[in-house]
């Protein structure tokens, strides 16, 4: 390990990895590249096929938790651990290098000849899609393959990279899941990148929302395979629940390589993916709704400074009482009513229809903060989401019961070899290795990049700011500049593009209410004078070239980007992309994500953001910092202090986030952990006669009997399908309970200054301990039940195995009061405020 690597790790400060074995290597694959191409096409198919190590090869329909890879000896020619398992020496060789803090297997698995691997990638995708991959994008493919996040700027090619490094995992005999943001570039990615894998003998396969059983089986199946990492999840918690052998669909998890990594990894690394059950659960009591909807701010009721949690006063309690009726609100007999009014006025107060969530097709739809976009399936919890829509006069969504949940993080973790590509992972770097232990590879434009990032543009007021933005974007169009601008949320869009449609111009908007269009729109963006207004951009999955997208060439005509056709000549001399922000986001990571829209490989471009000092982040997160120093007459400020503001209030941001994260982590850990447990006593029961033995030992008497009454077989199948409803039963009312311990513990836990992670385990643990006992005698007790319906058959149904009637899954929009986490963590932004940078 180099002496820079060492100190690295020894003050733990996360930096970019050595690149210099990487380049070695690629310098070797070019020397190889005469060679390679001379090759036909089942030629090059044959050398890549040979860079599979003997005998190691992936079983067909290995499915399930037990599936297996196949190695040429009993010890697995796989196993080797360690981050840099790939051992890449300086001619392409490869070395079993073992330790390493990450505790990732082998990034690599058997070895192979990486400089061959990157020669024969490099031509096939010449071949296939008509790109020859640079020397960078051949770097980033090696970083995924040594179990890094490769860093690669927009444009650069990381979708291509990505296929290389998941066309060498699976020739090294690994099954890879590439995963995604979404259906559409799930599927996209697939279908581009599949004649590459075809012609390096590599299957591929893709996943998405509208996928039956039988074809998220197969696609599975397939050595690498593309899919929403939302998908994955869901399919790991119904696999969770299988009732037989023959029910999952997912295999033995191998490699993740993550899409867009800081955004799956860190900002919806706790998002709960849910699944649920049918239960008899009204909606929310519309006459609620209406009843908050007549109280008055200030007066009634009262928020805190950063806008997380809202309470009655005390003039509020006394106005709801007596409008229903002069009850005691705070009687026990009344706290469903309490509970009501409460989750009634946080929807009403606290979540903003296009901003929060948007209504479509007749139902509530939320907004991914991060991305701003419809979050797909995405819910809040039902007593929240009912008050949303009895708010909204919209008609109750299905409710139910959580039969289990599985979190971001908690999914790809699972994987031993996880890699990731993005933009922008320095910025956070150290979640990262915190909670991933994953290390980041800063790759290199192919062309250094000119963008002019222009400073901050700051102003007193909100109007004054819009004001100016308008103005920077007239002068822009005037020069037939395109423009793109970046908004909060889709409110400020459409509030920006009516300012804009009055000035004359005709803007473009994407938001959540239109995202369907995102790839056609933002495609076109760098058309000449084009006008686009949008919300977080992080994810759209689509480059802007300058002068427009290239479009199919007709007799006398050129493509639109061709020089020939002038528009792509007219935008450089322009100055290329303009991005203007109209505010920063509460993650510089975003920022950053937003910015890189412009100077695509090279090209000409700039950026500029405009804050003011009524932005939501700086009056949420820094609402204590005043400024009193000079003004200009548009409301422009120059002055360092007015700037330092808006920049505290943003690592504030950045800072909470990250508590909040760590704090949810250590809570989801010991809940993780009680899964494992429950899960392995599943799996046994499921395979094997776990469930039969049990009987025979608990109920020996009835066992006998209704094995002379239904024979043997009939009885172990009846046995296991008891057990194993009532070991789903037991972990869905502990998930249940769990839940309303973290809501409440925060009550007695900061009234008496304990801490609240300690009380919560103080009553998570027994009751995690009393798990299996119970759910073994209730299966028990059922067993003894048992009886013979009229046709012989063992009537499991009269012995209480009523599973729900229909599931679905969705993700929660986590901690929609501020709860235990945040209400505990609150007095960190207070802390943050008090930090001044040196």
């Amino acid at each position: 390990m180099a002496l820079r690597d060492r100190l690295k790790r020894l003050v733990q400060k996360p930096g970019s990895a050595d690149l210099a074995p990487l380049r070695d290597v690629v310098a070797d694959a070019g020397e190889r590249e005469r060679r390679v191409r001379a090759l036909g096409d089942a030629e090059l198919t044959a050398a890549a096929s040979a860079l599979r190590p003997p005998g190691v090869r992936l079983r067909p329909d290995a499915t399930g938790e037990g599936s297996e890879l196949l190695a040429p000896d009993a010890s697995g020619s796989s196993g080797a651990s360690g981050r840099d398992g790939a051992g890449l020496g300086a001619r392409g060789g490869s070395s079993r290098k073992k330790g390493g803090p990450s505790g990732q297997e082998n990034a690599g698995g058997a070895d192979i000849d990486l400089a061959e691997l990157c020669a024969l990638g490099r031509e096939a995708a010449r071949r296939t899609l008509g790109e020859r991959p640079y020397d960078v994008q051949l770097v980033g493919a090696l970083a995924l393959l040594r179990g890094q996040v490769a860093e690669m700027a927009t444009g650069e090619g990381k979708t291509l990279a990505g296929a290389i490094a998941a066309a060498g995992y699976a020739l090294r005999g690994r099954r890879v899941h590439v995963m995604s943001v979404n259906d559409y570039l799930a599927r996209r990615d697939a279908e581009w990148m599949g004649p590459l894998y075809e012609l390096l003998g590599v299957s591929v396969a893709w996943v998405g929302q509208t996928s039956t059983p039988d074809e998220r089986r197969a696609a599975y199946a397939a050595d690498v395979t593309y899919a929403p990492v939302s998908e994955i999840g869901f399919d790991l918690l119904r696999d969770r629940l299988a009732t037989s052998t023959a029910d999952p669909v997912l295999p033995r998890p191998e490699v993740a390589l993550v899409d867009e990594a800081d955004s799956v990894l860190v900002d919806e690394a706790m998002v709960p993916l849910v699944l649920a059950g049918a239960a008899d659960r009204a909606g929310a009591d519309p006459s609620y709704a209406d009843l908050v909807r007549r109280l008055r701010p200030g007066r009634d009721y009262g928020t805190d400074t950063e806008a997380r949690n809202v309470q009655l006063t005390a003039a509020g309690a006394r106005e709801v009482e007596r409008a229903l009726g002069g009850i005691d609100l705070y009687a026990p007999d009344n706290l469903a009513v309490l509970t009501a009014v409460n989750v009634a006025l946080h929807a009403e107060v606290l979540l903003q229809r296009d901003v929060d969530y948007i209504v479509r097709d007749g139902a509530v739809k939320l907004v991914s903060e991060s991305r701003g976009r419809v979050a797909l399936l995405q819910r809040w919890p039902d007593g929240l989401q009912a008050a949303v829509e009895a708010k909204e006069a919209l008609d109750a969504s299905p409710s139910g019961e959580i039969l289990d949940s599985v979190t971001v993080q908690e999914l790809i973790g699972r994987y031993p070899v996880r890699c990731g590509m993005t933009g922008t992972a320095m910025a956070v770097a150290g979640q990262l290795r915190e909670f991933y232990g994953l290390d980041i590879a800063v790759v290199p434009p192919n062309r250094p990049c000119v963008r002019d990032d222009r400073p901050d543009r700051l102003y007193a007021t909100s109007a004054d700011k819009e004001v100016a933005v308008v103005e920077e974007i007239a002068a822009a169009h005037a020069a037939g500049r395109p423009v793109l601008v970046g908004t909060g949320d889709v409110a400020e869009s459409e509030r920006l593009a009516r300012r804009l449609v009055r000035a004359g111009f005709e803007p473009v908007v994407l938001n959540a209410k239109n995202d369907a269009e995102e790839a056609a729109i933002i495609a076109r963006a760098g058309a000449p004078g084009a006008i686009t207004v949008s919300t977080q951009i992080a994810g759209r999955g689509t480059d802007i070239r300058l002068g427009g997208p290239p479009v199919e060439k007709t007799p006398g005509t050129a493509p639109l980007d061709d020089p020939a056709a002038g528009t792509h000549d007219q935008v450089v001399a322009a100055g290329g992309l303009l991005v203007i922000g109209t505010g920063r986001y509460h993650s510089s990571r975003l920022d950053d994500q937003l910015r890189g829209r412009a100077g695509r490989q090279g090209d000409p471009g700039a950026s500029v953001f405009f804050t003011s000092l009524q932005d939501d982040l700086v009056t949420r997160y820094a609402p204590d910092e005043e400024y009193k120093g000079p003004v200009g007459d548009d409301g422009l400020i120059d002055a360092k202090q007015a700037h330092w503001i808006v920049g505290h209030a943003q690592r504030v941001a950045e800072g909470v986030d990250l508590e909040l994260h760590r704090n949810t982590w250590r809570y989801n850990n010991l809940i993780g952990l009680q899964r494992a447990e429950l899960l392995a006593e599943r799996d046994a029961v499921l395979r094997g006669d776990a469930a039969d033995r049990l009987m025979a030992e608990k109920a020996p008497a009835k066992h006998a009997e209704l094995v002379g009454l239904a024979g043997a077989a009939e009885v172990a199948a009846a046995a296991r399908q008891l057990l194993l409803f009532h070991l789903d039963r037991r972990w869905s009312d502990h998930l249940a309970f769990l839940t309303d311990v973290r809501e409440g513990i925060h009550l007695r836990s900061l009234g008496r200054g304990l801490d609240p992670l300690i009380e919560f385990n103080a009553e998570a643990v027994p009751a995690g301990k009393r798990l299996l006992p119970d759910a073994r005698a209730a299966a028990v007790a059922a067993f003894e039940n048992l009886r013979t319906s009229g046709d012989g058959a063992l009537d499991l149904e009269g012995a209480g195995l009523q599973r729900p009637s229909a599931t679905w899954t969705y993700l929660v929009h986590d901690n929609p009061f501020g709860s235990l986490d945040e209400r505990a963590l609150r007095g960190l932004i207070s802390l943050f405020k008090g930090r001044r940078s040196s």
